[in-house]
């Protein structure tokens, strides 16, 4: 069961991406939440507190699992790499609305609080792929050694181009009830088939 905070965020992150943060009312809110109006200024202060920490909570969920992987020494540098890209995938399916408000909040860049939440995420990242990539040529796992944001942009540039063009692309294809779930499925293929590319890495060698 999650928590009374959880359950405000989770409401607040359903209305935002559909309404945005100004069109959003805490009112609005509380009633999506099913909670007295007064818990959001109990919990969170005001509505911009909680849009911020909306951010803080899904950026840490982000790391936290990758931190895990790369922690885990039963795996070798190109399984966590594999494990890291593919939950990031899983994430933004399905977790849509919030990173339709974080692409929203990208362009925008209204909230300096935000702005810095999302600059240090993605430096946290940098310097995962970094790690991994550095360990695997070191135990030659990895023949090639990319620019490191030919390795970022690859997985989320591909990611995120592929959420935002997911319904033209279904209407186009006339796609059933099980097309996203096979079009994301591809999509790690995919991006795997660069990424072996890019570090060099052969499969059964």
């Amino acid at each position: 069961m999650i928590s009374k905070e959880e359950n405000l965020l989770r409401s607040a992150e359903i209305l935002f991406a559909e309404k945005g943060f100004a069109g959003t009312s805490i009112r609005e809110i509380a009633k999506e939440a099913n909670v007295n109006i007064s818990m959001i200024s109990y919990y969170f202060g005001s509505k911009e507190k909680l849009y911020e920490k909306l951010f803080e909570f899904r950026m840490n969920e982000s790391l936290s699992f990758s931190e895990d992987v790369i922690a885990n020494n039963t795996l070798d540098e190109w399984e966590k790499m594999v494990l890291v890209m593919n939950r990031y995938a899983d994430r933004v399916k399905n977790l849509k609305p919030f990173y339709l408000i974080m692409q929203r909040e990208q362009l925008v860049n209204r909230n300096p609080v935000i702005y810095e939440f999302l600059k240090q995420s993605k430096k946290k990242f940098l310097g995962i792929y970094e790690e991994l990539i550095k360990k695997g040529i070191e135990r030659k796992i990895f023949t090639k050694n990319p620019r490191l944001e030919f390795v970022h942009s690859t997985v989320s540039g591909t990611i995120f181009t592929a959420l935002n063009t997911l319904p033209v692309y279904q209407e186009f294809f006339e796609g059933d009830d099980d097309y996203e779930i096979q079009y994301f499925e591809e999509i790690k293929i995919h991006i795997q088939t660069i990424l072996k590319h890019l570090l060099g890495y052969e499969e059964n060698k």
